[in-house]
């Protein structure tokens, strides 16, 4: 069977403006153009195409996806019958899709649970009884991991960097993430405490939170405070405008105040510290 490029646009949810653009560089080839100019795709175009549409669900950027496909093609050239080949590529996407599907199904019961314990907490303020939850409760961050920003990683750091924390982070198993988030979740309060306190950046207090921070970030893997050789005072400093800068990671030091309470600490810990 073949299809019009019309069909095959409706079909997918999609364009043919973007299918033309698809064809232009390299990814989804029509299987063949009619003597009148319009393109045509078989049934293998059709399980490439979704392949396509399934790694940009995914956030993979199209160059990314360029070098996927073709390092899958590389394989399937190795003998592999093609529709075994694309039946192995297709589990594989499968796979990364459970995996997806189970994440925010994590982070719906997150919300569910925050906004239970709200609703109790408003309730008991109304009644002005002692009903106040700790909303820093160990399954609080189910399903939210470094993962959401994957395209900012790979943007800033390369894709590797972005590949080598995420096989890190998967490898941990549950009980290892979980001590994870701890570590993160204490040294996040311990922050916002010394901020609120009015403690000063240069001094030890704040230095030491600045050391915590630091070794923190050198335990994980793909970062270039993680690599053997790598700019670590470049990163902290960069990591440490961020803060400030990005109200999402503003929010785990308290807002706008506490992060640039970090950010001071950390400068002063880069400029003794991490500086010759």
């Amino acid at each position: 069977m073949q299809y019009s490029i019309q069909q095959i646009a409706r079909a997918a949810g999609t364009t043919s403006r973007t299918l033309r653009h698809y064809d232009s560089i390299g990814l989804v080839r029509p299987s063949r153009i009619g003597s009148n100019g319009y393109r045509y795709y078989d049934d293998r175009a059709l399980v490439r195409l979704q392949r396509v549409l399934l790694l940009r669900e995914l956030g993979l950027g199209l160059d990314a996806i360029g070098e996927v496909l073709r390092a899958q093609d590389a394989q399937a050239r190795g003998g592999e019958h093609p529709a075994t080949a694309e039946a192995r590529v297709l589990h594989t996407h499968l796979d990364l899709l459970l995996r997806e599907r189970g994440r925010i199904d994590a982070q719906i019961g997150s919300v569910e649970r925050t906004i239970a314990a709200l609703t109790r907490t408003a309730d008991a303020a109304l009644e002005q009884t002692e009903g106040q939850e700790d909303l820093m409760s160990e399954n609080m961050f189910d399903g939210f991991d470094h993962t959401r920003y994957r395209e900012e990683v790979e943007q800033r750091w390369g894709a590797e960097a972005y590949a080598s924390s995420d096989s890190w982070w998967r490898g941990l198993g549950d009980a290892g993430r979980a001590e994870w988030r701890g570590v993160m979740e204490q040294l996040g309060r311990d922050w916002i405490a010394a901020a609120e306190g009015g403690a000063d950046p240069a001094a030890p207090a704040g230095q030491d939170l600045a050391r915590r921070h630091v070794e923190w970030l050198q335990g994980i893997p793909g970062t270039p405070a993680h690599q053997a050789g790598g700019d670590l005072a470049g990163y902290v400093l960069g990591l440490a405008e961020m803060y400030v800068a990005d109200e999402r990671f503003a929010a785990n030091y308290g807002g706008a105040a506490g992060a640039k309470f970090v950010r001071d600490a950390l400068r002063v810990y880069v400029e003794h510290e991490l500086t010759v």
